[in-house]
């Protein structure tokens, strides 16, 4: 027996590009029994679930959902997984419709998206000139991601800092 699983990759990536779903496809063998939680764990995105189902199927692997409680290998078990893949996939879809819509309405409300930066800008861009520190040392220096860092230091931010001095 063994154990995959793909903390936290979104089901919305396609099964094989899933770094755990990659490894099992190459491991399992004819004859072999995939037993997955719920079939919406298979994929959100039901051509994608519909075809790895196939591609294992194809290789004599059976699949069985614990939570559904059927045999993805008989017509009825079939017919099932269309249409709970489906479901899946129109629920991943009004989950991104409705995060979306709260995106918008926070901005047409002038509420600031993000998390509240604890450095400013200019001093990180200060401080990396004063020192002439590389990125890594800066970020470091920070507490900040090397990305930060770049972004703090661009010639954007360069040219805003000197507009407000």
């Amino acid at each position: 027996n063994e154990w995959y699983e793909d903390a936290g990759v979104s089901g919305a990536v396609k099964a094989l590009e899933r770094p755990g779903f990659a490894a099992l496809v190459a491991y399992v063998r004819k004859g072999d029994t995939l037993v997955v939680s719920a079939v919406d764990r298979l994929g959100r995105d039901t051509l994608d679930v519909l075809s790895t189902v196939e591609a294992l199927q194809s290789k004599g692997v059976s699949i069985i959902s614990k939570r559904e409680g059927f045999d993805l290998s008989t017509p009825m078990g079939k017919a099932m997984l269309t249409m709970l893949a489906a479901v899946a996939e129109l629920e991943r879809s009004n989950i991104k419709a409705r995060q979306m819509a709260g995106i918008e309405r926070a901005k047409s409300e002038g509420r600031a998206l993000g998390r509240t930066k604890t450095i400013l800008d200019a001093e990180v861009a200060a401080w990396r000139r004063e020192h002439t520190a590389s990125i890594a040392q800066t970020a470091e220096h920070f507490g900040i991601s090397p990305a930060s860092v770049k972004r703090a230091c661009s010639i954007k931010h360069a040219l805003e800092v000197i507009q407000v001095v």
